[in-house]
């Protein structure tokens, strides 16, 4: 069965694209859920319409991950928290945390899931976390924890 869809899924494609599904996955899943809906000549035409703008959306999204990614590399960001004499933290620094302190520092707002921080910060001294903020665009952003 041919499909329109009206969102992006991972693995099948983007918002707007007309894809070949089994029968009952488009019955059963995508058509009911809100996913996509049956292709036929006028659904392909908005299809066409809507692959347009997400073209132009991530486009223009792309660009400001980019503008965000200038300003962050550049930057070292301090994060202040309480430690033993040994440089080891009374507790962790979350990515919430970094978040706020990056959004503190240089104003850039990101979200916490933008950051890839695969275990807590433990320790004293510098770190490098990745940030994603665009599916396309992924940086480093170093991160110095100081004893307070």
């Amino acid at each position: 069965m041919r499909i329109v869809l009206h969102e992006g899924i991972k693995g099948l494609g983007n918002r707007g694209d007309v894809v070949e599904v089994a029968d009952g996955y488009a019955r059963n899943f995508l058509i009911p859920k809100g996913f996509g809906q049956a292709a036929n000549a006028g659904v392909e035409a908005q299809a066409e319409a809507m692959r347009r703008a997400w073209i132009l959306k991530n486009a223009k999204d792309r660009e400001a991950a980019e503008e965000v990614a200038k300003v962050l590399v550049t930057a070292i960001v301090s994060i202040s928290a309480r430690a033993s004499g040994e440089g080891k933290l009374f507790g962790s620094v979350s990515q919430s945390e970094v978040v706020e302190a990056i959004h503190a520092q240089t104003g850039v707002e990101l979200d916490r899931k933008m950051i890839d921080l695969p275990e807590a910060i433990r320790a004293v001294g510098t770190h490098s976390v990745t940030v994603h903020p665009h599916a396309e665009v992924q940086f480093p952003v170093t991160i110095e924890v100081v004893a307070s």
